[in-house]
């Protein structure tokens, strides 16, 4: 099955040693990660997880249901097909001699970057936005000469009505019977969701 690049949102607990414990999880599905970033949200229990892996949809779907039953996984949507805010951040380090210095400034507001670092020889760029945005002056830089780069990988949250929270193959009920500790996670992650509109 041919494989196309699918972004995933993923809540889980803060807690030392998840983002480990989902790496390896989809290491060993054998998919390919192209991009992972996690940060903390507004609830300080819980970071979200923005995974960008190029696979089939029933891959996908695999891949999801398999996370979900990570004990610090509180939820997990496929958002690839969901009107989304997507953006990521580009740190890059250009060779800028004088005959291509003027040219690069030029290419960097057509981006709308920031030149954040200048040095005699090299300028630090900062771009962010899409990932073709990002993969678009990337190549445009290529020709000058990149000396560094660093790339954060996308971070996501769904627009507009299309938010929501799917749990998937997690019965709350279950969890709370046995006295677990994770309904009341999920009801915070689903609270700032649900309110952190764009």
């Amino acid at each position: 099955m041919s494989g196309q690049t699918r972004l995933l949102s993923v809540l889980v607990e803060n807690k030392p040693g998840v983002l480990m414990r989902v790496a390896s999880m989809i290491r060993r599905r054998g998919f390919n990660i192209d991009s992972l970033s996690v940060g903390p949200t507004e609830d300080e229990t819980v970071s979200r997880m923005t995974i960008s892996v190029h696979v089939g949809r029933q891959q996908a779907e695999q891949a999801t249901k398999q996370l979900a039953k990570l004990i610090d996984v509180i939820t997990i949507d496929d958002i690839t097909t969901l009107r989304s805010v997507s953006h990521e951040l580009l740190l890059v380090r250009m060779a800028t001699p004088p005959e291509h210095r003027a040219e690069i400034i030029d290419t960097v507001d057509i981006f709308r970057g920031r030149i954040v670092d200048v040095g005699a020889s090299s300028l630090v760029i900062e771009i962010s936005g899409s990932t073709e945005k990002v993969d678009n002056f990337v190549e445009l830089m290529r020709p000058y000469g990149i000396m560094e780069m660093a790339r954060s990988g996308a971070v996501a949250l769904v627009r507009g009505d299309q938010a929501r929270i799917r749990i998937v193959d997690f019965e709350v009920g279950e969890e709370a019977a046995a006295g677990g500790s994770r309904p009341s996670a999920v009801a915070a992650g689903a609270a700032s969701d649900l309110t952190g509109d764009i």
